[in-house]
């Protein structure tokens, strides 16, 4: 991809710095210190310098009119989930999406979203925290409070705090593929890929520094074994577990279950195959263990809305 994609991040009085750069770092920066593929401006809801809750003062050289210049408008949160979001931002974001800009609501974002009238009809998520009160204001929006983020193709949604980078590099994973956000993960020290369907609240995270427990070294080994069969029972005899015990600790350290979690691993695999080797279809279909091309093909369908073979050429240009 040659045109570089322009990104306009909303800033606004009485921002987290958190938030605002997480977009601001997934888009706004590269992994090697190379020019960006995307082209990133940082615009003001009100005028002059903006006050962040953690007390020093934002200045942003671009105002609401870098919505009609920007590809992909992020909201990266607001305020106050009781406060209305003012009338000329959410005008803004209306006319940006009617003309087919990319959407994205990260955290109580998503409040400014629905309040604009983008979320009717869909899927949504928010922080957990604010899920009650934006059931009961925006009872057309089908919220989701239990997911790490929703990808509605034009808008996109994420819960709190760091379920942001989770959705800023699903979506750079999207446009540029799965080797640069996981070269933009490693540089933020962050997983590469988290589902979307993945719980927000881990019950009981298991620490990083707990690497060489049963089921950690069972889980690393799986995924360097993908080309395997692997079932709920077969991994929780190779940790030694019952599956009762393996499935509740399982849930407690991934968020998800074990299919969907081999399906997401799988699928990561067969990105980052299809943009770095000339393997055929088929040795990729078998090296990410899904069997067969055709099946490879269905998951893509479902999971991606593309092909395997339109995905390489895409990423690849052949």
């Amino acid at each position: 991809m040659t045109t570089r994609q322009r990104v306009a991040v909303v800033a606004f009085d009485g921002i987290r710095p958190f938030h605002l750069s997480v977009p601001c770092a997934v888009f706004g920066e590269t992994s090697d210190g190379a020019a960006s593929p995307f082209e990133l401006r940082v615009c003001a809801v009100e005028p002059g310098e903006l006050r962040s809750q953690a007390g020093f003062g934002i200045v942003a050289r671009h105002g609401l009119r870098a919505l009609a210049w920007a590809d992909i408008v992020v909201v990266p949160s607001w305020r106050d989930p009781h406060e209305t979001p003012p009338a000329p931002l959410l005008a803004a974001l209306r006319r940006a999406h009617a003309r087919g800009a990319l959407i994205v609501g990260l955290c109580v974002g998503a409040f400014v979203l629905a309040e604009a009238g983008l979320l009717g009809g869909r899927r949504a998520t928010t922080h957990w925290r604010w899920a009650a009160r934006f059931a009961q204001h925006y009872p057309q929006v089908r919220l989701d409070p239990d997911v790490l983020y929703v990808d509605e193709g034009d808008v996109l949604t994420s819960a709190g705090t760091a379920a942001g980078i989770d959705c800023c590099l699903h979506l750079l994973r999207q446009r540029l593929g799965a080797e640069a956000a996981n070269r933009m993960a490693r540089t933020l020290v962050v997983p590469p890929h988290r589902q979307g369907s993945q719980a927000q609240y881990i019950e009981l995270p298991v620490l990083a520094t707990a690497r060489d427990t049963p089921l950690t070294k069972t889980l690393d080994w799986a995924a360097r074994h993908l080309d395997a069969v692997h079932s709920l029972d077969s991994l929780a005899a190779r940790a030694a577990m019952s599956r009762r015990s393996f499935t509740r600790h399982f849930r407690q350290h991934t968020g998800t279950t074990v299919g969907q979690w081999l399906l997401a691993q799988r699928l990561a695999l067969a990105q980052r195959l299809l943009e770095t080797t000339a393997q055929p279809i088929e040795r990729v279909a078998e090296r990410a263990g899904f069997g067969t091309a055709l099946s490879m093909r269905q998951h893509f369908g479902t999971a991606l809305h593309t092909t395997p073979s339109l995905y390489r050429r895409e990423f690849r240009g052949g």
